[in-house]
């Protein structure tokens, strides 16, 4: 599926580095949940350490969907990233060739799938800078989840407009 620039506007340009704050209450569930795990980590070493057991625990991506509508643009990694629709709800896949950016796209699909398309919408990306993460990556990976994240908000974005054309 391809999205049009002018689609691609509603996707404003993100800073990790902001200050603005966040608690729990305003993200999904399951994606509070993995925030709080971070925040119970100090240590960067842990924090990576997590992010490696989330990569270990995402299952395998079919190969059929690592084709360029897939591929997430701007990771120095190779990154794919799938979403289907089932009851209204949607389910991602996704696969890295770095296990660090493995644990991120793990993160986002643990966070993420289940959700509605307008849920999935209404979830900022400044979740990042609760995690912690933030301060333990690199400008390019902390560029590269923001790009993870954007791909997936883009998919539900079309699945969004898509019900729009069929109700």
């Amino acid at each position: 599926m391809i999205i049009g620039k002018e689609i691609d506007k509603s996707f404003p340009s993100f800073n990790f580095y902001s200050s603005m704050s966040l608690t729990s209450n305003t993200l999904p569930p399951n994606l509070a949940k993995i925030v709080e795990r971070f925040q119970r980590h100090t240590d960067p070493k842990k924090r990576y350490e997590q992010l490696l057991w989330y990569a270990k625990k995402l299952d395998a991506m079919p190969e059929e969907g690592k084709i360029p509508e897939n591929k997430v643009h701007g990771c120095t990694s190779q990154v794919y990233i799938t979403a289907g629709l089932k009851e209204g709800k949607i389910w991602y896949q996704g696969d890295s060739d770095a296990q660090l950016v493995k644990g991120l796209v793990a993160l986002l699909i643990q966070g993420l799938n289940g959700l509605s398309p307008a849920e999935i919408l209404a979830v900022a990306p400044d979740f990042i800078e609760a995690t912690g993460l933030q301060v333990s990556l690199t400008p390019s990976r902390a560029n590269g989840f923001y790009n993870i994240f954007n791909l997936m908000k883009k998919k539900a974005l079309e699945f969004q407009l898509n019900e729009g054309v069929l109700s």
